[in-house]
């Protein structure tokens, strides 16, 4: 029994299909992603919201995508498949820091349930290692090394940074961690370009399937910088709401865009499950 219902699929249903079949069962459907170009890997987003746009709450305890969501479980599973279905998963030095400290970036560690179809579809079907890499986006360096996923050799980690944080990492310790790569790019205001990640990884590790796990900054960097290929959105229904001393994040901070050069999105797919929706765009 599917964990979601499909209302509208765009893509082609005579299509050779990717997901095994229990997969499929879950998920209502198959999910096929386009070839990355020359230049840089295809870049998925995976975000949840509010009906009002919240993405977190910005609280202590409550600040993780699961207060948003409920911890609905399609969701969960959802962000399981993008993850199994990703070379690596790239996320903010924010979003590390809201989580516990030993939480995983791995598929199963969001929807334990799946954990055998997950490993199966990575290894059978798209013949990926055991885990997607981890990287991890932080221009001050100002990271904790005891947290788990630098001592997981499985995942490894990659830290790009600035040279100003490769020398805070290195006198925190992580140049001792044979699981951790860092790497320091140039900066402007703060910022590392979406370019120079994306052209890392790829010579670097041949990524080929990017996930975007957020912040909404970081997520806005890339949207600007036309690095995001794929949102899925799942919509929750709950309304969270915002005061002016208490703000609380969109999908996008920190980019701006005029009607004129705002993106557009073409709907690809909609699931549902009871009051949740679960959103699929693509770039037009």
């Amino acid at each position: 029994m599917g964990l979601v219902r499909t209302l509208i699929d765009c893509d082609a249903k005579d299509a050779e299909s990717v997901l095994p079949q229990e997969l499929r069962e879950l998920y209502d459907g198959d999910l096929r992603f386009r070839a990355s170009s020359a230049a840089r890997p295809f870049v998925l987003a995976n975000f949840v919201s509010t009906l009002d746009g919240v993405v977190s709450y910005e609280m202590k305890g409550k600040s993780t995508g699961s207060a948003i969501s409920g911890s609905d479980p399609a969701d969960r599973f959802i962000m399981g498949l993008l993850r199994a279905s990703a070379d690596a998963i790239i996320v903010g030095s924010h979003t590390i820091q809201v989580v516990g400290p030993g939480c995983l970036w791995t598929p199963e560690s969001i929807y334990p349930g799946a954990k055998r179809l997950y490993a199966e579809y990575r290894a059978g079907v798209l013949h990926k290692p055991e885990y997607p890499a981890l990287v991890i986006v932080s221009g001050s360096g100002r990271l904790e090394p005891e947290r788990a996923i630098f001592h997981t050799p499985a995942m490894r980690a990659v830290v790009i940074t600035t040279p100003d944080g490769s020398n805070e990492l290195t006198r925190r310790g992580f140049a001792a961690l044979g699981s951790v790569d860092v790497h320091a790019l140039n900066s402007s205001g703060g910022s590392i370009a979406p370019s120079a990640i994306l052209q890392l990884l790829q010579a670097k590790y041949g990524l080929k399937t990017l996930l975007h796990e957020g912040g909404p900054t970081l997520f806005g960097q890339f949207l600007a910088a036309e690095a995001i290929d794929e949102l899925f959105l799942t919509l929750s229904p709950q309304i969270a709401g915002r005061k002016s001393d208490t703000p609380r994040p969109a999908i996008v901070e920190g980019v701006a865009f005029a009607p004129d050069s705002a993106p557009w999105l073409q709907l690809a797919s909609v699931k549902q499950k009871a009051a949740h929706l679960y959103l699929r765009y693509r770039r037009s």
